[in-house]
């Protein structure tokens, strides 16, 4: 990993409000900085501990809740002092802020937050999971720079290493198998490749990544890791596991409502400042600014993402498990048939399951879009939508929806199946009741009646 990464360095706001006299404050606050043992501690044990342990922010009349700063520029009560903002001599470790483009202190607290459940130095939040994989990528690659990743990732980010990045900025990817470690090593090159980016628990076809064994080859050569976890938060902490940075669709289960789009960059503090700089950072330039009307939102929702996740993914494992019984085609970590299972039982944390998602392989995208058609119609198991993390179960065909970007032959090498669906599971209604309306619509299927 590169030096610059190594720095150890801390993104913190403090809560000490300046007086309205002097923009002088020498108050410093030995709890907003924790050491990297007591964090490491706290997060790989449990997720849900580490946030729990994340200082808490009141609202400014002593509110439970942090107030919500929706101010874009702040006010200085000198002019030496702007200067020094800009210079980097005062920043949000004092309480010091210049525009909210730049640091929010609302945002900068759901950073934190994401920081404690990924267990990193920091995170940065941003307005979509996109915007924050394009930034780690501009931030870490230059022209001419190189990305080793998975064949098999959600679709947008296909595309962006496979057409927007070669174009725009000759930046090139090689795509590879990322069970075969050989592959892998034999792709990275050296000197030359800057990345390599794989998903955690890739979409759609729930392949698991070794997080140790990727992250020890690709360590080998200076390269940095990078791993999208939106599939698998609180299940699998890839920092914990070797990583370097991590990435995250926030639209997806840390929001649970499908109301929200954000994203988040978790890593290094001295990857994020870099990526707020002034003069060089992706996030500060190309300005992905999450709102914070959204990122107070948000911080209400980590909370309980453990025990909405404990739900989605303990249901996922009973429908599953039921569906094979029944002779489906079904593709789920969970399952002992998976084979990833023994390796995602040894890299999950404990009591989080294997994941909510899990396909169903109809085979041919019409018999797919049959048996969805009367999930949703007719017995009210689900809704057609993409995304995931939702309290009802989303399902959706993704060769022809979130994997469409890839063209039939990169569907082929990712194993997209025409007729894999894919099911976020939701928790609403009680398990029997909507397995009640799986099985009715699986029987439907088998009988070959027409809807």
């Amino acid at each position: 990993m590169a030096d610059t990464l190594n720095q150890n360095t801390n993104i913190v706001v403090s809560n000490k409000k300046r007086s309205s006299g002097s923009d002088e404050c020498d108050h410093h606050d030995d709890s907003f900085f924790v050491s990297k043992k007591q964090s490491k501690s706290l997060v790989w044990e449990d997720p849900a501990a580490a946030l729990a342990n994340a200082r808490h922010e009141f609202g400014e009349h002593g509110g439970v809740n942090m107030s919500i700063e929706a101010s874009a520029t702040f006010t200085v009560m000198e002019p030496e002092t702007m200067r020094r903002m800009f210079a980097g001599e005062l920043g949000p470790d004092r309480d010091f802020f210049i525009y909210s483009r730049h640091f929010n202190p609302t945002v900068l607290n759901l950073g934190r937050l994401m920081a404690a459940l990924e267990g990193t130095e920091a995170a940065y939040c941003t307005a979509s999971g996109m915007s924050a994989i394009s930034s780690v990528m501009l931030q870490l690659c230059s022209s001419g720079g190189h990305v080793v990743a998975s064949q098999t990732l959600y679709g947008g980010t296909h595309a962006l290493l496979t057409h927007f990045l070669p174009r725009a900025c000759n930046i090139t990817t090689s795509f590879v198998d990322v069970r075969d470690l050989e592959m892998v090593k034999e792709a990275i090159v050296e000197g030359r490749t800057n990345v390599l980016y794989f998903e955690s628990v890739s979409n759609p076809t729930l392949t698991v990544a070794n997080i140790p064994e990727l992250s020890r080859i690709a360590h080998e050569k200076g390269v940095t890791v990078v791993v999208d976890n939106t599939f698998a938060p609180m299940v699998l902490s890839p920092v914990k596991l070797g990583a370097d940075v991590v990435v995250h669709s926030i639209s997806k289960y840390i929001s649970g409502a499908a109301d929200i789009i954000a994203g988040a960059v978790c890593g290094p503090a001295s990857l994020v400042n870099s990526m707020m700089d002034l003069q060089q950072g992706s996030l500060m330039l190309l300005g992905p600014t999450m709102n914070p009307k959204v990122a107070f939102e948000l911080a209400e929702r980590l909370p309980h993402l453990g025990l909405r996740m404990k739900e989605h993914c303990k249901r996922a494992l009973e429908y599953a498990s039921r569906m094979t019984k029944l002779g489906l085609k079904v593709i789920y970590p969970g399952l002992e048939n998976h084979p990833d299972h023994a390796l995602i039982k040894s890299m999950a944390n404990k009591d989080y399951g294997y994941g909510g998602v899990l396909c169903l392989d109809m085979e041919t995208e019409e018999r797919a879009n049959r048996l969805m058609n009367v999930l949703q119609n007719f017995t009210q198991f689900g809704f057609m939508a993409v995304s995931l993390g939702y309290y009802e179960t989303l399902m959706s065909c993704s060769g022809s929806s979130t994997s469409s970007e890839l063209n039939n032959e990169e569907k082929e090498l990712a194993g997209i199946s025409p007729g894999l669906v894919r099911m976020s599971i939701g928790y609403n209604g009680s398990l029997e009741q909507k397995w009640s309306q799986l099985d009715k619509a699986l029987s439907k299927m088998q009988e070959k009646m027409p809807f």
